[in-house]
């Protein structure tokens, strides 16, 4: 399956590091060619003799090669096609988030221009530190898709979340990547983010939309090998194109400028209904009255206008209710003329907004449906574009 395939697989010191050595052997059955660099800390785990067996290549771990004019960094990172690094220590995630560049390992990532998968593991007071989350996003910003770690008993004696994911969830993502990579591109631009609409300099109208869930999308769409077009409210480093923009009308006009040439087009933005008829020019003051009526009008309904003027591209549109989920977005799907429709349930308090998972249910044209249960929004996003593929 994986034959003529380049897979470089990290090393870090870790407990799990000696569970890699079962990875080796599960992408060595399927005939990839497996190189393995890990650091010194590594070796504590596990032998370079075993690696180098397994894998049946020379293990990297010094900087320096001189048997080779090339720099060895840059060699391990052109001839791979993809990089996983398992078990990633919050050291070496952190290293690379801030682009230190002392062992080989951190000099590769640092070079490396093509799909990253990092499989953290660590202790889960260390998972849970806010600068490791900080350097996990930054990650996101050179190509990284991060493998969260599971839930469980720890080596240190805690019990929470810090260990490995699991070794066939590594090998099915880095599967997915390398054989999506040989299909043909497709286009896909997704919308993220509440819209703002001013009220005056200091004011605006807006919702509580973090924007993570098309964010997660967008990201998916590139990992599979296509072309990514984010169109988003939300501050966010990429390596795919992103349009930043902020209110409904920013949004049409950006989306419209991309439509005809995508293939795929989700709307998960939370986009406002309606805008300031009358914005103030200056900062509006308090006065003695004891109400402030502020008259609003309809912003263009974006997805409905994207359905009725499509072509050959296949649209999917996201709704938020807080009750009678299904009804609503059966309605919505039919108003709309999408052929996809994907309802978030934002009653509950453990998914949607600003929430790392998410739990939603796909309605088609046909009426067909199909719940996808509670699930890291990264993971949700996965399954979302395989359903709109089929």
């Amino acid at each position: 399956m994986l034959r003529g395939k380049n897979i470089l697989i990290g090393i870090t010191g870790g407990i799990a590091a000696y569970k890699i050595c079962e990875l080796i052997r599960m992408f060595k059955r399927e005939n990839a060619n497996v190189r393995v660099v890990c650091t010194k800390n590594a070796l504590n785990f596990v032998t370079e003799l075993t690696l180098q067996n397994l894998s049946q290549n020379d293990v990297g771990v010094e900087e320096f090669d001189v048997k080779n004019y090339k720099p060895q960094h840059i060699s391990y990172a052109d001839e791979a096609d993809i990089m996983v690094i398992a078990p990633a220590t919050a050291n070496t995630i952190s290293k690379i988030a801030s682009g230190i560049c002392d062992n080989l390992l951190t000099s590769i990532a640092c070079a490396f221009r093509k799909p990253i998968l990092v499989a953290p593991a660590m202790n889960c007071n260390m998972w849970e530190n806010p600068v490791i989350k900080e350097n996990l996003e930054k990650l996101s910003t050179i190509c990284c898709k991060i493998l969260e770690p599971e839930n469980g008993f720890l080596a240190c004696g805690y019990e929470g979340k810090g260990r490995l994911c699991s070794l066939d969830k590594i090998f099915k993502e880095t599967s997915a990547i390398l054989l999506n990579h040989q299909k043909n591109k497709k286009k896909y631009i997704i919308t993220a983010g509440g819209t703002i609409e001013d009220i005056d300099p200091v004011r605006y109208i807006s919702n509580y939309s973090s924007g993570k869930m098309g964010i997660a999308l967008a990201d998916e769409a590139y990992f599979q090998g296509n072309d990514a077009v984010l169109i988003t409210t939300v501050d966010v480093k990429r390596p795919y194109k992103i349009v930043k923009v902020k209110s409904a009308q920013d949004m049409k006009l950006a989306v419209e400028k991309e439509f005809d040439t995508a293939d795929f087009v989700i709307m998960a933005a939370a986009v406002a209904d309606y805008r300031v008829k009358n914005k103030a020019e200056q900062k509006l003051k308090k006065t003695n009255d004891d109400e402030l009526t502020l008259t609003l009008v309809k912003n263009p309904d974006i997805l409905k206008e994207l359905c009725n003027n499509k072509t050959h591209q296949i649209i999917a549109g996201f709704c938020a209710e807080s009750e009678n989920l299904l009804e609503n977005a059966a309605k919505k799907i039919k108003e709309k003329g999408c052929d996809y429709l994907i309802a978030n349930d934002i009653s509950r308090q453990d998914i949607g907004f600003s929430s790392e998972y998410n739990e939603v249910t796909i309605l088609k044209r046909n009426g067909n449906r199909k719940t996808l249960e509670r699930a890291p929004k990264s993971e949700i996003a996965r399954l979302i574009l395989k359903e709109i593929n089929e």
